[in-house]
């Protein structure tokens, strides 16, 4: 039987992505009240990076450690795949020594044909289309705050960058409404949100039309890994749609602030935004640990771990 992989939100249904955020705050609840939970005992996690990152090897190492398996670090320059090894060879190899894998690349199609070859299930850690692994944790994050977010109002303020991919695909699986706001040139994939954030997905070229009456409102770094020498122009275009004291009073009373860090303050967003009583970032960063502890057991074990406890 073929693996199941987690390449972006839609590989999963609804209902199994409403199971994650369930099972990623009984996690969250175990580990809080020092309650040892080791369902991946004996389990290895490989752990391929082509893009740097804090958030994503500290949560997946630190989380299969709580879950009683372990975790290999593979930079560029600690596999072949870095010298020019196809990646289906790759996938290959891996795949006969390991349990699962977790890949954050560039492009999307890496990841695709390394889950192709691949005979376990491979995870997006990040790639420049999109960010499952951190929708699971803002989406656990807001319904800690505020509840279950369907029929509610997200807006999305920035470059349609991989992130706005994956809010559109959440609005679809999730069943909440997204306004994107975002300048002419910059907007997430139009084929996107035909096919699964429509009727659910505004575009507003008025940042401050995106956040009127949104209950959550998300934003992330203007220029992305890869896109430092776009920075200057970027930072031009994007002036406008810093996210500000003042947009998030055009916000609902106690709508929440997003980010998936790392946030540079005075550019996208304001220090008394990030730093203010509507942000909820830090829990958002924590939560990566437990919705990806969730997302490993799911991949895994299936949901069978969540009836032994």
């Amino acid at each position: 039987m073929r693996p199941r992989h987690f390449l972006t939100l839609s590989d999963l249904t609804t209902e199994e992505l409403r199971f994650l955020i369930r099972r990623g705050r009984e996690l969250k609840r175990l580990r809080d009240h020092g309650t040892a939970h080791e369902s991946l005992r004996g389990k290895v996690l490989g752990m391929v990076f082509e893009k740097s990152s804090t958030r994503t090897r500290v949560s997946f190492e630190a989380g299969m450690a709580q879950l009683g398996g372990s975790a290999v670090f593979l930079s560029p320059r600690d596999s072949q795949l870095g010298r020019g090894e196809p990646i289906e060879d790759t996938a290959r190899v891996l795949s006969r020594m390991l349990d699962v894998v977790m890949i954050r690349t560039f492009g999307h199609d890496k990841l695709e044909r390394f889950a192709e070859h691949s005979r376990v299930p491979v995870i997006n850690g990040l790639s420049d289309s999109h960010h499952p692994c951190q929708l699971l944790a803002d989406i656990q994050t807001y319904v800690e705050h505020r509840g279950e977010i369907g029929g509610r109002m997200v807006a999305w303020i920035g470059d349609g960058n991989n992130m706005c991919n994956s809010y559109i695909e959440a609005a679809g699986r999730y069943h909440f409404q997204l306004r994107v706001g975002s300048p002419e040139g910059f907007e997430p994939d139009h084929a996107l949100i035909r096919d699964i954030g429509e009727g659910r997905v505004d575009i507003c070229r008025d940042p401050m039309d995106a956040v009127r009456g949104a209950d959550l409102v998300v934003t992330d770094v203007w220029a992305s890994m890869g896109q430092e020498d776009e920075q200057s122009e970027r930072e031009r275009v994007f002036a406008p749609y810093r996210v500000t004291a003042a947009m998030m009073a055009e916000a609902a009373g106690d709508a929440l602030f997003m980010h998936c860090l790392p946030a540079h303050r005075g550019e996208e967003v304001d220090a008394d935004v990030i730093d203010g009583p509507h942000s909820v970032v830090w829990d958002e960063a924590e939560n990566r640990l437990h919705a990806q502890k969730a997302l490993l057991e799911f991949l895994l074990l299936g949901d069978t771990a969540a009836a032994a406890d």
